[in-house]
């Protein structure tokens, strides 16, 4: 099962592998929207104790390396070709 969904999967994979940077605009709205970490992490507390841990679920995901590479790649271009200072575009 596995294999099937990542073999269904890899078009999509490559295609957004493949995306150039070459927007400033572009770089940053991908740069805002795609998260740095995974959002999902959440420690379940009472009482000051941690009672429940739901770990990050974005390793599951079979587009989270190419979305990290999307993010990395308009991350460079704001800094190298555009010269933006990332602390004022968060």
């Amino acid at each position: 099962m596995r294999k099937f969904l990542f073999t269904l999967s890899q078009p999509m994979r490559q295609r957004l592998d493949q995306i150039e940077i070459r927007d400033p605009d572009v770089a940053r709205l991908l740069y805002k929207l795609i998260p740095a970490q995974c959002p999902f992490a959440r420690d379940i507390k009472i009482g000051g104790r941690v009672i429940l841990h739901i770990p990050p679920l974005c390793k599951l995901n079979p587009f989270y390396e190419q979305l990290m590479g999307l993010r990395f790649r308009a991350l460079c271009y704001l800094v190298d070709e555009c010269g933006i200072d990332i602390q004022a575009v968060s």
